[in-house]
């Protein structure tokens, strides 16, 4: 599958890995559309790449049915980027009940209204590829970030169950599962002993995906055993090696570095 020429959406695509992966299929000659609940920056972004941008918020399945429906003006959707997400920290008792229920909503629900909105077009056409952006918080699990860590292994799930189902279809799903990322999503979080990216890093594996379509995607690659390697060492050990990784503290992070991210996903 080619990209020169493609409509490709990619979702909370105003910032981070979203904007970056909207930059990597651009320069590959896709169409993009950003769809993010942040109209402004997703414009601004667009305006970089000659794209375009609709406000989208991913909870709303009327919402997600406007955003695609709009970038079908410039073609069908083969490519659809499923990546608005939020993390919330802190110990799970310590967090609203509320607050899980949207976090859940955003990082799974906004998947499940996309792929179910998407797929039966690209079906139909017998040709589309889905990447939905996991973590490997989906198989490395962190104290402090639970619900997260659930959200990002359902996607997993999903994505390779949905996956099987269209065999045969011509229509493919990735799940893409990178290691902590610079972005606002881990402002202020203590990340000095672990493997870190950059966004553009991200972007550009989204982007190949189209070309490759593999099932799931880890980067870096050398972490996609991690998940078997978490569940075969004895738990006591686990837990002294996660303390060294996250801190004694579950969900500790420095509040005035993560202040500008929280104000703007509790909205």
């Amino acid at each position: 599958m080619r990209l020169e020429g493609t409509v490709a959406c990619v979702t909370g695509g105003a910032r981070g890995i979203g904007r970056a992966t909207a930059i990597a299929l651009a320069a590959r000659g896709a169409q993009v559309w950003i769809g993010d609940i942040d109209l402004p920056a997703a414009e601004a972004t667009a305006a970089e790449i000659s794209g375009h941008a609709a406000h989208l918020d991913v909870t709303d399945p009327g919402s997600f049915a406007e955003f695609l429906n709009a970038a079908t003006a410039t073609g069908p959707v083969d490519v659809l980027v499923n990546n608005a997400g939020i993390m919330r920290l802190a110990p799970f008792l310590d967090l609203d009940l509320a607050g899980h229920h949207r976090e859940i909503a955003i990082n799974v629900g906004g998947v499940i209204n996309g792929m179910s909105l998407a797929l039966p077009g690209m079906v139909t056409r017998g040709r589309g590829h889905i990447v939905n952006v996991a973590s490997m918080a989906a198989k490395v699990t962190t104290p402090g970030a639970a619900v997260y860590c659930a959200s990002k292994f359902a996607v997993g799930a999903l994505s390779r169950a949905v996956r099987a189902e269209l065999d045969g279809t011509g229509v493919t799903i990735t799940t893409v599962m990178p290691a902590a990322v610079h972005t606002e999503l881990t402002s202020g979080m203590n990340l000095k002993l672990q493997p870190t990216l950059q966004p553009a890093e991200v972007g550009e594996a989204i982007a190949d995906t189209v070309r490759h379509r593999r099932a799931e995607v880890a980067i870096p690659r050398w972490l996609a055993p991690m998940g078997t390697v978490e569940q075969g060492i004895p738990e006591t050990v686990l837990r002294a090696v996660k303390r060294q990784f996250v801190g004694r503290e579950p969900g500790q992070y420095d509040q005035q570095q993560r202040s500008a991210y929280l104000n703007r996903i509790e909205g």
